[in-house]
């Protein structure tokens, strides 16, 4: 279905600009629409992973091509998001294609094996494999391998009844169908797989702790801009005013997490420290056992 032909953007060489950039916007609907259906899917395959990092499991992509690219992406951003490293890249093509396509790179299935034996990817783990195809050999193969090794797998892909759908213990269907540019499955087929990437590295950060409520009190503020949106945060979390939440951060080394727990509960800081790390750096568990709230 990705790689077919949709009647419909026939003639868009002959288009005027406006109404090809239209065509392309407007398909992405259909990345969305699609990711809502898979929700139920996507809630089996957060809550495996959830399990697995709140474990100390690291959580392992596997992909080619955009897949991969996309994959790269999301694992990148959770160290300064959500304070998250524990990520493992298997990329076809090794690092370079990061950067560069390497599009034979996604037939070596043995290449794939060896990735994740190399890895070490255990039971502990989590891997997810993308391919909008849901039959690239690296991709199927790296997540057979996985699976044979005790590691909860999850499969995206973008065609139903697929290999890749059937390797995996949890396979995920993003039915976005042809793109407008025939076969050129970055597109919407793409902002699909980006859409459950978000849904899938973002929902269980709640249970290892980078999350209070909607708040990211786990980023890491590396710069001007972050250090005072963490204030905020801490602001936000606590209803201190923006000075008070300010020094509070100052006296917790920088902490989000500590800073808000020093400030509802009354505790110093390295007590508020101490406390967080019972619960694994969930704030609503650690206000919990102290059962205190802000005087």
């Amino acid at each position: 279905m990705t790689e077919g032909i949709d009647p419909r953007y026939a003639g868009f060489e002959s288009w005027p600009m406006d109404q090809r950039v239209h065509a392309l916007v407007e398909a992405n609907a259909r990345a969305v629409q699609a990711a809502l259906q898979a929700v139920p899917a996507l809630t089996r395959a957060a809550a495996g992973i959830a399990e697995r990092l709140q474990g100390g499991g690291r959580l392992v992509y596997a992909g080619a091509g955009t897949s991969g690219r996309l994959s790269l992406q999301d694992a990148a951003e959770l160290p300064p998001t959500f304070d998250f490293d524990r990520t493992e890249v298997l990329l076809a093509g090794g690092d370079d294609a990061g950067s560069s396509a390497k599009e034979g790179a996604e037939d070596d299935a043995e290449a794939a094996v060896h990735a994740v034996d190399v890895a070490r990817v255990g039971p502990r783990d989590a891997l997810v494999g993308v391919a909008a195809s849901g039959r690239t050999p690296f991709t199927v193969a790296a997540v057979r391998r996985a699976r044979e090794r005790g590691t909860f797998t999850v499969g995206i892909a973008n065609n139903p009844a697929t290999a890749l759908l059937e390797a995996a213990e949890v396979g995920v269907l993003l039915d976005t169908g042809p793109e407008v540019v025939a076969g050129s499955t970055r597109m919407v087929a793409g902002t699909a797989q980006k859409i459950a990437l978000n849904a899938l590295s973002s929902a269980p950060m709640v249970e290892v702790g980078a999350l209070y409520g909607n708040l990211m009190v786990a980023m890491r503020p590396t710069n001007v801009k972050l250090r005072r949106r963490a204030v905020e945060i801490v602001s936000a979390a606590t209803g201190a005013a923006f000075g008070e939440a300010d020094a509070a951060f100052g006296r917790c080394a920088g902490d989000i997490r500590v800073a808000i727990v020093h400030l509802v509960s009354n505790l110093e800081p390295a007590t508020a420290a101490g406390l967080l790390e019972r619960h694994g750096g969930r704030i609503s568990l650690a206000l919990a056992e102290h059962g205190g709230a802000r005087e």
